[in-house]
């Protein structure tokens, strides 16, 4: 499993490639003359591109909670995001490959880490460099430094607002005309909307749960 590390350096080359599919999808054209129809859209590419650095914060978040004195309850929802995620990344990142478009690659050393990202702001289709919902790096930096209890509700905080940004994403790609039409993500798209969808409202019953100033349960 990629390591936090990594995982963190990673997120800057996912959002370079998140920003080269965004500007594609907004000044894509008609295909050639001639040219076989593409089954996806560049829409389709940025949003594969984009669910791929979003992932890859959630897994970094969730990476966390056994060492910062998340509680057993938070470490096991973790530990399920960490395992669905990391999934979903490999079918995003073999979709792309699939239909030769640039993929990120999770192991990637050499990128800026995900607090240096700020300074892209303001390009196509960004906000701060990051997707709808994703944290900004102050955000990161006060989960970083939770432990405990705090940990637990600031995770579930963040998660809850990092889940209705994906939720977001498939919104405005379903709302995209054309899109939505290729059955591998239709299927991806659909599996992230309903699941995060569920796990909101579980992650809102245990937010609700946390004893004020004492121990989770």
């Amino acid at each position: 499993m990629p390591t936090v590390r990594s995982l963190t350096r990673a997120a800057a080359a996912g959002a370079a490639v998140a920003l080269t599919a965004f500007g594609a999808a907004a000044q894509a054209g008609a295909a050639p003359a001639g040219a076989a129809p593409a089954t996806f859209t560049p829409a389709d590419v940025a949003f594969m591109t984009g669910m791929i650095q979003h992932h890859t914060q959630a897994l970094i978040m969730a990476g966390w909670a056994p060492s910062h004195g998340a509680s057993a309850q938070v470490q096991t929802l973790c530990a399920r995001i960490i395992v669905a995620q990391t999934d979903e990344i490999a079918t995003m990142q073999r979709w792309l490959q699939d239909n030769k478009q640039p993929a990120a690659d999770l192991h990637a050393d050499s990128a800026e880490s995900l607090h240096g990202m700020a300074g892209m702001a303001g390009m196509p289709g960004m906000d701060h460099a990051m997707m709808p919902g994703m944290l900004t790096p102050s955000q990161m930096g006060q989960l970083g430094a939770a432990r405990g209890t705090q940990f637990d509700s600031l995770f579930l905080t963040y998660m809850i607002q990092h889940h209705q940004g994906a939720i977001t994403m498939v919104d405005q790609l379903f709302a995209t005309p054309g899109a939505f039409q290729d059955e591998v993500l239709y299927k991806i798209a659909s599996d992230i909307s309903a699941d995060q969808t569920a796990e909101i409202d579980r992650m809102r019953k245990m937010l609700a749960a946390l004893p004020p100033g004492g121990t989770s349960k």
